[in-house]
């Protein structure tokens, strides 16, 4: 078997939010010749997006992570390095790829292995929603950014924990819930690979929470009821044999 077909065959089921290259925007437009499952047409959007490195090896259907967005390959043109996706009005509503355009620039990685090495942190790819920077610093060769989020989203989000931002796997440094913003901090080699150093305040990060955190959650909800009758059951045994002393 070639390397070519080995690689075809590959399984690739998530994201590692180490971002392996920069893109560029093509083209953002709203299309009303797009095909649905049953033959007929309706009206979407279309991104394109110019990528190198994610080129290799990519398929029609392979997922792609765009700036922290999991998305599907729907046409792929080699010789110019371009691959076409499709925005849901989901994607539109929880991200901030709706205010793309073009040549603007974007992170990205493909899918990684089953089996492979991750430097980052599980990332579905499935954004929680959107962050504002509210400040930006340099400590040395740190650049250092504050992040405003909702509550929803902030409750997740813990002091050295993971968080994806804009795709990116990073270590959270302070989180202030009160005030609503998390602050991270970016090392040089980052800087130069990933989009956020080149954001300014005011504009717009897609987040995503680490998902351990959510699993835990609902383990945890499904769990204190079952605590709370137990604990019930035990005090009126307790009080039932206090009586029965007396």
């Amino acid at each position: 078997m070639t390397r070519s077909r080995q690689q075809a065959t590959v399984v690739r089921y998530m994201f590692t939010g180490i971002v392996e290259e920069m893109g560029t925007v093509v083209s953002f437009r709203e299309r009303d010749d797009m095909v649905l499952w049953d033959g007929t047409t309706g009206s979407g959007t279309e991104l394109a997006v110019k990528g190198n490195i994610v080129m290799y090896g990519a398929y029609l259907g392979c997922s792609i992570c765009v700036s922290g967005v999991c998305l599907t390959a729907i046409e792929l043109d080699s010789k110019n390095s371009i691959f076409r996706v499709g925005l849901s009005p989901e994607t539109l509503r929880k991200t901030y790829l709706g205010s793309l355009k073009t040549n603007d620039v974007v992170n990205l990685e493909r899918a990684s292995e089953i089996g492979g090495r991750n430097s980052g942190h599980f990332v579905q790819g499935h954004v929680d929603g959107t962050g504002e920077i509210v400040e930006r610093w340099i400590d040395e060769d740190s650049l250092f950014f504050k992040i405003r989020a909702t509550a929803d989203v902030l409750k997740y989000i813990v002091p050295k924990g993971f968080v994806a931002v804009d795709g990116s796997s990073l270590t959270v440094c302070e989180v202030h819930s009160k005030e609503s913003w998390f602050t991270l901090m970016l090392v040089a080699y980052t800087q130069k690979k990933i989009v956020l150093p080149s954001k300014l305040v005011g504009e717009k990060v897609n987040i995503e929470v680490d998902v351990l955190g959510k699993y835990s959650e609902n383990a945890m909800a499904a769990l204190i009821p079952r605590l709370e009758a137990l604990e019930a059951k035990v005090e009126t045994l307790e009080r039932q044999a206090a009586a029965t002393k007396a």
